[in-house]
């Protein structure tokens, strides 16, 4: 967990989202793992639509309601969000009790798990014989998958038509649609109608029935007198411990959640049982518990309370109550209009102390007390006079010192910062900047600063991570990715700054557009923009390639059996055109 002396505070792994769009599946980030250590600044960099907010948003629960994290997990190592007790009240007595001879019950069936996976791989084959093969399927799902998304452009163009000045564009897409749908309608149809013929084949397969229901038979009455048997003490001590981190795990929740929660968990233990999962296994333990509520450990118990910690699992945070605690609290967000983040209708001053009364507990004196040391720190003047004026009497700079004072009025771990300047001025822009990484010294917050602008990333990040289509593409401290860049992305990125432009010459801006996330990306997906494309990356993705012990960049030509490519000329002598620059 240490690198550098630095503990890793959030640690991303292998996190897919996706969003349900009309009808169409769209992957919006495939795949990224990243660690983020305490008290550093690290800049997510890339173009619009690579990805950098709708991942940051993951840390927050803050994506819209059709987007959801479908692979991955991410791990929040906070002590004390992790650190639960729960009081050992006569319910919570009884339920540990209930829990302990449930699973005593339940743990016969780990006796009997090899049989009863064979039980269940016999009845998949027969399955398989009365219905679609494999192949089958797959082509079946593949044309209707065709079919829905073409029908679903042609929907969405017509919506944009106007009725009166494109009448046979319409009439023409409608009859495209009502032809799709016959379609669609004629797949479907043909598929059952090769189901009922495998069913009725299968059916009429004499020697086929008797052979299973023979071996079906048999591993029944082998599965029944596995069960049969006695569990061992090993397994009581285990259930005990397992009874105990049921109850700590559903305890913060209120009691008609609470006993919802306890009976899916035992659900999905006695499933985890039937299939033989080891439990005594950490990974495997957490996945289980993963499915309802994330689990807590067990460590200790007194007369009074049971004792666990819990991982904090981000990516599989299901209930608002959990969020509350997490959102604000331990990761707060400044965006970037800050007039889209204030209420308009309520003063500055009782919008900062609502926060610290909600998080914090304090009194209304002493709430007000700590907002005005917040925004004499964010550099408001005479903040007792500021304190009940309105946001629209504010200025845009210092309506964005007062979301970065709301922000960090409950002293959060993780600072995100999604483009906080952009809607100001380049003279408010770098106070902005410098205030918030001022800040950081008193507050000792992490900042993940999300940005599409390098100038901004030289002076404030002491890592980037640099994306393209949903996937980190180039990772690094600030002075590897901008003074030994590797990946061909990151080569357009620095070209295209202004800055290194000489006089004369033509600004650069990369060619093309990045590939659409609704279909499946085969190879690199920045080949069709690359002008150093191998022909690999047509074919493959590339494997993320170590450059140093902190730098990584996913590209082919990092492999020892690519050609040289020297990187572009505008970038050659990058340090002191920076320094210049951006006076680094």
């Amino acid at each position: 967990m240490e690198n550098n002396d630095k503990k890793v505070l959030l640690s991303a792994k292998d996190v897919h989202l996706q969003f349900k769009v009309r009808g169409r599946v769209l992957t919006a980030i495939r795949g990224i793992s990243l660690d983020i250590y305490e008290e550093e600044s690290i800049a997510i960099v890339g173009e619009s639509g690579s990805g950098k907010s709708v991942f940051t948003k993951c840390f927050t629960g803050m994506n819209d309601q059709n987007g959801y994290i479908s692979g991955g997990e991410i791990i929040f190592n906070d002590p004390e969000l992790s650190d639960t007790h729960v009081a050992l009240s006569q319910s919570i007595k009884k339920l540990e009790s209930t829990a302990y001879n449930k699973l005593n019950e339940y743990s016969k069936l780990e006796l009997g798990a090899e049989t009863y996976k064979k039980i269940v791989e016999l009845e998949s084959e027969k399955r398989g014989r009365e219905g679609l093969s494999s192949a089958e399927l797959n082509d079946e799902q593949a044309k209707e998958k065709d079919l829905i998304a073409d029908r679903t452009d042609a929907y969405n163009l017509k919506q944009t038509l106007d009725p009166k000045k494109d009448k046979a564009e319409i009439k023409e897409l409608s009859n495209k649609i009502s032809y799709l749908d016959s379609e669609i309608k004629k797949l479907r149809a043909a598929s059952k109608t090769l189901e009922a013929e495998h069913k009725r084949a299968s059916k009429a397969d004499a020697s086929y029935l008797s052979s299973y229901n023979e071996k079906m038979a048999s591993l029944k009455a082998q599965y029944q007198s596995e069960i049969s048997g006695s569990i061992s003490e090993e397994t009581i001590e285990r259930n005990e411990i397992l009874a105990k981190e049921i109850c700590l795990s559903i305890g913060r929740y209120g009691t008609r959640q609470r006993y919802g929660l306890f009976n899916n968990l035992l659900k999905a233990l006695k499933k985890a049982m039937k299939f033989g999962v080891d439990l005594n296994d950490e990974n495997a333990r957490n996945a289980v518990f993963d499915t309802v509520a994330f689990r807590v450990a067990y460590l200790d118990e007194t007369d009074e309370a049971l004792h666990g910690t819990c991982v904090l699992n981000l990516a599989n945070v299901k209930f608002g109550k959990d969020w509350a605690q997490i959102r604000g609290r331990r990761i707060a967000t400044v965006f970037q209009d800050p007039m889209t983040s204030l209420n308009p209708i309520i003063t500055i001053g009782k919008q900062i102390t609502s926060i610290i009364i909600k998080h914090q507990g304090c009194s209304e004196v002493e709430a007000r007390r700590k907002a005005l040391e917040l925004m004499h720190k964010v550099g408001i003047p005479n903040p007792e006079k500021r304190f009940d004026d309105y946001p629209f009497q504010y200025s845009g700079g210092m309506r964005q010192r007062i979301v970065i004072a709301i922000a960090l009025s409950c002293q959060p771990k993780i600072l995100i910062c999604d483009e906080p300047t952009t809607a100001l001025d380049v003279t408010i822009q770098a106070q902005i900047l410098k205030l918030i990484k001022d800040l950081q010294k008193d507050f000792h917050y992490t900042i993940v600063f999300i940005t599409h602008d390098l100038g901004v990333v030289a002076n404030i990040a002491d890592r980037v991570a640099v994306l393209y289509a949903g996937q980190i593409v180039e990772l690094g401290t600030v002075e590897e990715v901008f003074y030994d860049p590797k990946h061909p992305y990151t080569w357009a990125l620095l070209s295209s700054l202004p800055q290194l432009t000489q006089r004369n010459t033509k600004l650069y801006s990369i060619t093309g557009t990045p590939p659409s996330l609704y279909n499946e990306v085969v190879g690199d997906a920045f080949a069709p923009r690359n002008p150093y494309c191998l022909k690999i990356d047509t074919l493959e993705e590339p494997p993320m390639y170590q450059v140093t012990e902190t730098h990584y960049a996913k590209t082919w030509l990092l492999d020892p059996d690519a050609p040289k490519v020297e990187k572009p000329e505008a970038i050659e002598d990058i340090h002191g055109k920076l320094i210049r620059a951006f006076n680094i």
